[in-house]
């Protein structure tokens, strides 16, 4: 982690471990969720670009590819919108994700839960949010602290008892 001239900025991690394994936590639950892994890294992805954390959109660009997702998809992901590549539901995550990242713009509208809530169970429209306030959580510190864009390795992730932050 470094500041734009170099030098390191606080590793959180060693900082405040009982931080970071709370924030862990959340993680871990929102991995286990209902919702499949592959909307799970287009959630984090979006959320990661909107709040422009270069070290989360290369992680959860390589995560996405990991689990099989398409170039044309991550390169439409910011166009969502205007890309006929995304299934209802995928749009209707993708909308929430940007109402509860974007919070204090529109306050997530009734309009974009109801389009929510005709794709997901009340427990997946939980999970999908606690997957949201993840990755923001995850965003900030990466952010505040500089992590670096490009260090990650998918591969660490899935090595056994490895946990993987910003």
């Amino acid at each position: 982690m470094t500041t734009e001239s170099g030098e390191p900025r606080i590793d959180y991690r060693k900082v405040a471990p009982q931080a970071v394994q709370a924030l862990w936590t959340v993680e871990r639950y929102a991995r286990g969720c209902t919702l499949e892994p592959t909307l799970l890294e287009l959630v984090k992805l979006r959320a990661s670009m909107i709040n422009g954390c270069a070290y989360c959109v290369d992680m959860h660009s390589k995560d996405a590819r990991a689990l099989g997702e398409s170039e044309q998809r991550l390169y439409a992901l910011s166009v969502w919108r205007e890309a006929p590549f995304f299934t209802p539901a995928e749009r209707a995550a993708l909308a929430w994700t940007e109402a509860v990242t974007e919070v204090s713009a529109g306050h997530a509208s009734d309009e974009v839960y109801r389009l929510a809530r005709e794709h997901f169970d009340e427990r997946q429209l939980v999970d999908l949010t606690m997957v949201i306030i993840a990755i923001n959580s995850w965003n900030r510190l990466a952010i505040a602290f500089r992590a670096i864009a490009g260090t990650y390795e998918p591969a660490k992730q899935q090595s056994a008892g490895s946990e993987v932050s910003p």
